[in-house]
């Protein structure tokens, strides 16, 4: 009984992994860009939002744009060893920084810190996560 259940597991995870992976692999490179029309689909077509992914298939930028087109807000992302977000940094609609973000992770992958410092590296803050079941 015990075999069985630990092959389906196995399978499982297996599953998942391979499932993850391959949406992976079709992100490499890719950029995804939204856009809105007004007047119920046929008006003017207006750039809403783009997301970058990098070479790992990972994503490494969003910006967000107003209705009138100008930009918003951007943040891009960078990732540790292990494929975790490392390090995130927002900026305003003048593309100038206003916050960044470092993680820490536990083994098991759930994000155990979070560091907020200004743009001037100066530490503002902690968040702590805890995992209560």
């Amino acid at each position: 009984m015990r075999k069985s259940i630990v092959l389906i597991l196995a399978c499982l995870i297996g599953t998942v992994c391979f499932a993850q992976s391959a949406k992976q692999e079709a992100r490499k490179n890719l950029v995804v860009k939204e856009w809105n029309r007004s007047d119920g689909g046929k008006g003017i077509r207006v750039l809403d939002h783009v997301t970058k992914y990098n070479a790992d298939g990972r994503k490494s930028e969003e910006i967000e744009y107003t209705s009138s087109g100008a930009m918003k807000a951007r943040c891009t992302y960078e990732y540790d060893a292990n494929g975790k977000v490392s390090r995130e940094v927002l900026y305003n609609e003048n593309n100038k920084a206003v916050r960044i973000r470092k993680f820490e992770y536990n083994t098991d992958g759930t994000k155990k810190k979070q560091y907020n410092y200004s743009p001037n590296g100066k530490l503002q803050s902690v968040k702590e996560f805890e995992y209560v079941k």
